[in-house]
């Protein structure tokens, strides 16, 4: 027996309008029918609770993360409740949708990605990165440049999805067949801001060029399983830098050398530091000045060649023919019984000043802002860190954020505290906006 027809809907659980004709019309967009398919009623709570319940059966089962498709179709309420009760029945899992083709100068996109509890995909990059590196569009890799510069808009920029291939569009060999470029733009979303998705197929260099390699070509079934492939070991050895260096997965992006064809930029937490030069053309040298790297040698970690950092900078720094070098320098790690990491969004801070964590408890300080925990500047609208607990374990303890300045008398929000159970062991988040 179903629970729900839609064609003798006794229970009203889908709205019966009819298809989408203006994509402007927010009223359409939630309520209307899209390419023939029903639409649920997210007002029915009984519709609610069975979907919840559903998500929640695959969650008990090891399902870790959730990709939610066409989030841009039903109001964010409901996907607030929906992220509120998926989460609360595991705190661990990571959830981001679908906003077909957001763009950081959409304010809808925008708002979804830092009000709805979810992530979502990183359109705007791919497009960049794709006009760039497999179209050579006029600006080159100064394109890709522009979208990062827009990342203060995002609350967690860190928690985009970067990816280069989807089911939606033509394969990026589609658009150009060397495998060399889709190498260097596979490899760039590995170690820039965000979380890299991976289409299947392209480790395997899976395309089928069909009608320029539109739907349906874009998703031909797999061939081949090689391990490998140089992509494929590719991303193997670059996760496992993601792993072990921080500053990949959770630090800031600082570009260092930006031109059509050369991009290098910093990755950076605490003391750890990750460099990345990127050149699509042909061979060429450049000077990185200040590359914030520790003075010494570094081997690539893709190409195995040897590099030397004096006074921080990378003289006569060579590049090959569409050569991508990383170098990694790691640091020492958080360690504590119970880690809290820690976000702060919607502050202003000026160059000099500093974001203060303080609190009731030793770790914070016992209130006294000079043995506060200070966190990392991420971008212009995000500071971020991880602290760790451990003679606080399992207590309740009262905390509140501080600018600090050289000098001068610190200034603390506007609010009593905030409080938190902290438990005993584990891992949690503390996603914040400064209270002015």
């Amino acid at each position: 027996m179903s629970i729900a027809d839609f064609y003798n809907d006794v229970n009203n659980w889908y709205y019966h309008n009819p298809e989408i004709t203006d994509w402007e019309d927010q009223w359409q967009l939630y309520y209307g029918e899209m390419a023939g398919l029903a639409t649920f009623n997210e007002s029915n709570p009984d519709y609610r609770n069975y979907i919840k319940s559903a998500i929640k059966h695959w969650l008990d089962r090891g399902v870790d993360a959730l990709r939610v498709d066409t989030v841009k179709h039903m109001p964010i309420w409901f996907w607030q409740e929906f992220n509120s009760d998926i989460q609360t029945h595991k705190p661990s899992v990571f959830i981001f949708g679908e906003w077909g083709f957001s763009k950081p100068w959409d304010h809808g996109s925008v708002k979804f990605a830092n009000r709805s509890g979810m992530s979502i995909l990183d359109f705007a990059l791919c497009e960049s990165i794709r006009a760039s590196i497999a179209k050579g569009s006029e600006g080159g890799f100064h394109q890709v440049q522009r979208i990062f510069e827009l990342d203060y808009l995002y609350d967690t920029a860190t928690e985009l999805i970067t990816f280069v291939d989807n089911h939606d569009m033509q394969r990026f060999q589609s658009l150009n067949s060397d495998p060399a470029a889709l190498r260097l733009a596979v490899n760039l979303i590995m170690t820039c801001r965000g979380i890299p998705c991976i289409y299947y197929g392209t480790e395997q260099y899976l395309h089928n060029d069909t009608n320029g390699g539109n739907d349906p070509y874009n998703r031909p079934m797999m061939t081949q399983w090689d391990t490998d492939t140089q992509i494929y070991r590719d991303i193997q050895l670059l996760s496992k830098l993601r792993r072990l260096n921080p500053a990949v997965s959770l630090g800031s992006q600082i570009s260092k050398y930006v031109t059509s064809n050369v991009f290098c930029y910093l990755r950076r937490y605490r003391d750890f530091r990750c460099f990345v030069a990127i050149n699509k053309s042909f061979a060429t040298t450049i000077d990185v000045d200040y590359t914030e790297l520790e003075d010494g040698e570094y081997v690539c970690l893709l190409t195995h060649r040897q590099f030397e950092v004096k006074g921080g900078s990378l003289t006569g720094l060579e590049l090959g023919d569409r050569e991508m070098i990383v170098l990694s320098y790691v640091g020492s790690r958080v360690q504590g019984q119970i880690i809290a990491r820690v976000q702060l969004n919607g502050i202003e801070t000026k160059f000099g000043e500093r974001i203060a964590v303080t609190g009731d408890c030793p770790e914070l300080g016992n209130w006294d802002i000079s043995k506060a925990y200070i966190l990392e500047y991420i971008n212009a609208n995000t500071w971020f860190g991880e602290i760790p607990f451990n003679q606080s374990a399992g207590k309740a303890i009262a905390y509140k954020y501080a600018i600090v300045r050289e000098g001068q008398a610190p200034q603390s929000e506007n609010l009593v505290s905030r409080r938190w159970i902290l438990a005993n062991s584990g891992t949690i988040k503390w996603r914040d906006s400064w209270q002015q």
